[in-house]
Parts: structure tokens; sequence; C-alpha cells
């Protein structure tokens, strides 16, 4: 179950309560009249199953509470509620097969945006990757991989492309693309710093490194490994699973690469250099790929549950024009 919070005009608290006693999945309507100062209006609060978010959602934002109130939800960790439990058996599919789109347009907007904190993570997750090249550490690469912070990224794209929303999309490439350009430079002179005052001494990375092999030579697995990733991504940021995420982490081999391609570079090693590239081309088209799809199958889906239950197809709502906030780094 979600918790839903919204501040409502008093002119119009009558119709959200009645648009949300319609919706099927909800329960627990609460009115405390005069509670909101800012901005002003009655405090409605709901329970709502999570297969009738949308619902539940749209139906305030056709009143236009997101634009003259406020619309928030919460996770509700535990409920016990008889009445919770017939509002999760009245809405349609299963919560945990349902896509909440506010949610997911508003996250793959704000974590995907370029920010400091997000080249710092990806700074630091890349030079985690360039000393496990340089030592052929498994365990480094797996802490890199954890830390790299480039998936919601990945994602933000995958919506763009599904809505066909060129702005998210563009926004999504260029937080890549600078992001890895600044995390592969800092590593770059980290590393010839520590050739210069003796902390590296090698002239070339080691040819033979049994356990990190794979992040410099991509093949038709690291392209399944990609796909495969982007999908059960994708399922883990929809479904609320996110513990399923870390292992989405572990399976990507992108900031492996860009670390590896950073100090390949210092090195001169150029046939690593090449496969870094590919491999880092690799795994970021299989994730796209694969995540829009899942994305187009969970749409595609859901709107056939709907149709069964007499219910129009649901998604997200454009906000002033577009989809979600765009500020970060350099804006």
């Amino acid at each position: 179950m979600l918790h839903l919070r919204a501040i409502v005009p008093a002119d119009r608290t009558d119709a959200a309560c009645a648009a949300l006693e319609d919706c099927s999945g909800v329960t627990s309507v609460v009115v405390i009249p005069g509670a909101a100062r800012v901005p002003p209006g009655d405090l409605v609060t709901a329970d709502v199953a999570r297969e009738s978010a949308n619902e539940a959602i749209g139906a305030l934002q056709d009143l236009g509470i997101d634009r003259d109130g406020s619309i928030a939800v919460d996770q509700i960790d535990l409920s016990l509620s008889s009445a919770a439990e017939r509002a999760e058996k009245r809405a349609p599919g299963y919560g945990d097969d349902a896509v909440v789109w506010e949610e997911l347009d508003r996250r793959t907007a704000t974590e995907s945006t370029l920010s400091w904190t997000f080249v710092v993570f990806l700074a630091l997750a890349t030079q985690l990757a360039g000393i496990a090249a340089l030592i052929d550490s498994p365990i480094l690469v797996v802490g890199a991989m954890v830390l790299g912070p480039e998936f919601w990224a990945v994602a933000a794209i995958c919506y763009g492309i599904l809505h066909a929303d060129a702005r998210r999309i563009g926004v999504a490439l260029r937080t890549l693309l600078v992001g890895f350009t600044i995390a592969i430079a800092v590593t770059y002179v980290c590393a010839l710093v520590s050739r210069w005052i003796g902390v590296l001494e090698l002239h070339r990375l080691p040819d033979n490194r049994p356990m990190t092999e794979f992040i410099y030579t991509p093949d038709r697995w690291s392209f399944i490994v990609a796909l495969l990733a982007g999908a059960g991504g994708v399922l883990s940021l929809t479904s609320g699973k996110s513990s399923a995420l870390v292992g989405v982490f572990i399976s990507v081999t992108t900031v492996p690469a860009a670390g590896n391609l950073a100090v390949a570079l210092a090195l001169r090693h150029r046939s690593e250099i090449d496969g870094s590239l590919l491999q880092l081309g690799l795994n970021l088209s299989g994730m796209i790929i694969a995540g829009t799809l899942t994305l187009l199958v969970q749409r595609v889906l859901w709107a056939h549950v709907l149709r069964k239950r007499g219910r129009p197809p649901e998604g997200p709502r454009p906000i002033g024009g577009r989809l979600g906030p765009d500020k970060g780094l350099g804006s």
C-alpha cells in the first residue's frame, strides 16, 4: 500500500474526496479542514493500493490539485487493515506488476541530472576500477560497479525513448557523456601522477590478468549480460524492489571499462583502449535497448489489464508542457 497526502483548495475538497472514493484501490480517506497553510487548503490523506496509484493521482491532477495545492505519495511498510486488504483485492492486477508512472517520471528526471554528487561518485568508482585493472582485483571491480551511479541516466534514456521525450534523452545523454569524460580524465591524471612519483611503476598494463580480463575483451556475452541487466534494472525500479538493483550494478562493466580505459590511456596500451571503449559502448547500448523494451512491455500489458477492468490506460502527465525537472551541474 501507498500513503497519499494532498493539500487541496477548500472549494475542491469534496470533489477530490469523491474522485478518490471512486478509485477501486483507495481506502482510509481522511480530511482535516484548514490544516494546510502554504499553500492554503485542506489536508486530504488516503491509503492507495500500488496498482491504483496512477488512477488516484490522475484523478487529483484532473482537478488541478498538483497546480494549486500539492500531491505526495509515500510507501507504507506495514498496514494492518481489513479495509486496505479489500482495497488491494478490488484494484486491478498485482501491486508488484504496477508501474507508478509519476514516480518513475520524477525519479528518472532528478536522479539523472548532472550534479556534483553524480560526478564525484562516478569519478571515485572509476578510480577504484582503474586500481582494480592494475592489480587484477575482482573485488575492487565489484566495488566500482556498485558505487557507480550511471544506471539512473540509462533509465532516463529508456523512459525518454518510450515517451518520445527528446529533452529527457538529451539531458541523460549529457549526464553520461560529461560524467564519464570527467571521471576518465580524473583517473587518467591520477595514473599519470602516480607514474611520475613512482607509485605506479608499470610501463604498460600486464598482459596476463585472468581475473579482470573480461573488462577489456568484450564478446557476445558482454552484450547479452547488458541486455539482461537493463531489463532487470528497469523492473527493479518500476516494481519498487530496489534490492535487485544491486545485482544489476554488479552485472555490467560500464564503470570498470571506463577505469581500465583511463589507465590504458595513461600507459599508452592501445589494444586495451579499444577494448575498453567497445565494452563501454556495448554495455550502455544493451541496457538502453533492453530497458526501453521492458518499459514498453509493461505499458502494453498494464493497459490490457486496465481495459479488462473497464479502466482507461494510464501514464505520466506533462508538467508545463514537459516531463519532469531539468537542473543540475552547469544549469
